[in-house]
């Protein structure tokens, strides 16, 4: 599958001139000069350097230093209602394609896009992992959501309401090559995203909505079984890669996943919540494993004019140049349930974030925060730490 999507990709970019030339001839042939359908094609492309220093009883896990946690170039290309997206990215020392997609725009309230991408899925899901207000992601985010997915995902957004619906396979048939065997056990999904927002004023936002999903089991163990579920997720830093939370789970049978969300905005300040149920059945007799987490977010502008929204994505837009923004969160996440005997722990984190944009391509961060672990493996864990980012988008 991954041989695959780099096909894909390769493909959709060889393809580039020979798509420009069919435009620029299409439109000489069928369409007044004045109505030209336009082949535009947009180079884009991010660098996030972090640092970080932590305190922390487990200091030897948490080292101090420096990372380079996302690099990408990619290419946008659009042809009349026709748009497609190849994005390669490298961090860690490892290179792989992130989102690689093709989308159609049926009017401006209605769009369908086709390929490996994430699935909206809540407040967090539309938002870039670049561009989080808190910097580092919520866990509850980060273990009930999923990655990009391959898929197709229709999307509706009116003035009052925003939905959208999803059928996809696993996240892992983006990352590795299933053998021939394998496509039979593939596991699918499908989800869906509901909003209303009676008012999204400069400066004066309300929105409720829920989220809904059901998959079946995904690749699981060595040999695979693909009969389970795998929910975890890293301290919130990128400076090193130290697990906080894992709950494998067996013998399951299918997940069902909701989760409401509320933003509430007016003039410089804004509050953001979502709180996550994940249930999972099993077989052989085996208790259902339940999970939950939440988060709540306040955002303030200390610098900068009032919040303005984005309706595609369903939620506030990224603030003007110049602004200084301050965020305070507060997240709470469970992987623990004795009555299906899986202790994948429980975790508190509270953070601070002052994020500054320099200009339009440029965001500076500063980052604070204390997370504590506990009832799971490894014992008991807390780390305080203090981190700075400087990004580039373009």
């Amino acid at each position: 599958m991954k041989k695959s999507l780099l096909c894909c990709a390769t493909a959709l970019l060889a393809a580039t001139p020979l798509m420009a030339q069919s435009a620029a001839v299409d439109s000489v042939a069928s369409q007044p000069k004045e109505e030209k359908t336009k082949f535009t094609i947009k180079p884009g492309g991010r660098i996030l350097l972090d640092g970080g220093l932590f305190i922390s009883p487990d200091k030897p896990l948490f080292k101090d230093g420096v990372a380079l946690p996302d690099a990408r170039l990619g290419v946008k290309m659009k042809y009349g209602k026709w748009d497609a997206t190849v994005d390669v990215g490298f961090a860690y020392g490892k290179v792989g394609l992130k989102d690689l997609f093709i989308g159609y725009t049926f009017n401006d309230q209605m769009n369908i896009k086709v390929g490996s991408f994430i699935h909206q899925f809540g407040l967090q899901s539309a938002t870039s992992s670049s561009m989080k207000p808190t910097m580092a992601e919520p866990i509850s985010n980060e273990i009930f959501n999923d990655s990009r997915q391959l898929g197709i995902q229709y999307e509706y957004s009116g003035d009052k309401f925003l939905a959208t619906a999803s059928a996809h396979v696993e996240p892992s048939a983006t990352t590795v090559i299933l053998s021939p065997d394998q496509f039979t056990k593939e596991g699918y999904g499908f989800r869906t995203r509901l909003v209303y927002r009676p008012f999204h004023e400069l400066g004066k936002m309300a929105q409720v909505g829920i989220s809904g999903a059901f998959g079946t089991p995904q690749k699981h163990g060595d040999p695979d079984t693909h009969d389970g579920f795998l929910f975890k997720a890293n301290y919130p830093t990128s400076i090193t890669q130290v697990a906080a939370l894992s709950a494998d789970i067996g013998d399951a049978k299918n997940v069902f996943k909701l989760s409401p969300e509320l933003l509430l905005s007016y003039d410089r300040f804004a509050l953001e919540s979502q709180y996550f149920w994940v249930n999972v059945n099993r077989k052989n007799g085996l208790s259902a494993f339940n999970g939950q987490g939440a988060y709540v977010t306040l955002r303030g502008l200390l610098i900068g004019n009032s919040y303005s929204y984005d309706m595609w994505s369903g939620g506030i837009a990224t603030p003007a140049p110049k602004t200084l923004e301050l965020v305070l969160d507060y997240n709470y996440t469970q992987l623990s349930d004795a009555s299906a005997g899986i202790y994948g722990g429980r975790l508190n984190d509270f953070s601070a974030t002052l994020n500054y944009q320099i200009n339009k391509y440029m965001i500076a961060r500063l980052h604070y925060s204390y997370t504590h672990t506990w009832d799971g493996s490894p014992n008991p864990t807390s780390v305080n730490m203090i981190a700075a980012r400087l990004q580039v988008i373009f």
